[in-house]
């Protein structure tokens, strides 16, 4: 009688330990980056951001052109209206892409400043609902607290964009340590 050795196999627990392992492990470099160099991780994902929307402003541009040129059925005001939209995207975008620093602080303003809109606008909500709330003080504590959070973000953006930057480094590499002790801790599939 032969015996045949047939290669290990690999359970869906050896994948999912592999990939717990090099997800923390991602998320440990990637949390150390932003916690040890903010300025300069945040500008290059910012501008990576500013980019794409760049990219895409010129792809909807093109769009728009060509509807308004190959078009048949549309009059003379939607096709004109294309033609200006489409010019506007593609000058928005090239220049978001001369200027991708510019454009990247605008962007991190613009985000914290509707950050800060909706946690005001959730904390007017959570006032205006407090009587139907089921627990009153604790609808109050959140009210205050989005609304002060909110004004904070939308009275100083860049100082906010910093700080909700550094929170998700450091949020990142303590997840990413959590996630690798985890994976090396799961026992391999036999």
């Amino acid at each position: 009688m032969s015996m045949r050795t047939t290669p290990q196999q690999h359970l869906p627990g050896d994948g999912l330990r592999t990939a717990l392992g090099i997800g923390g492990l991602i998320a440990i470099v990637l949390g150390l980056l932003i916690v040890f160099f903010p300025a300069t991780s945040g500008a290059v994902t910012m501008q990576i951001v500013a980019a794409l929307a760049a990219a895409y402003a010129l792809v909807v541009g093109v769009v728009y052109l060509g509807t308004a040129v190959f078009t048949r059925t549309i009059g003379g005001w939607a096709r004109t209206g294309r033609i200006v939209l489409g010019l506007l995207y593609i000058i928005g975008g090239v220049v978001m892409l001369v200027n991708l620093g510019a454009a990247a602080a605008i962007l991190a303003i613009f985000l914290s400043v509707t950050v800060g809109a909706l946690w005001v606008f959730e904390g007017a909500l959570a006032f205006a609902t407090l009587k139907q709330s089921p627990s009153r003080a604790w609808s109050i504590v959140h009210g205050v607290v989005s609304v002060f959070a909110g004004a904070v973000l939308i009275l100083t953006p860049l100082l906010a964009a910093v700080t909700l930057w550094l929170l998700l480094g450091v949020s990142m590499l303590v997840l990413g340590v959590v996630q690798a002790v985890r994976a090396f801790r799961m026992q391999p599939a036999d």
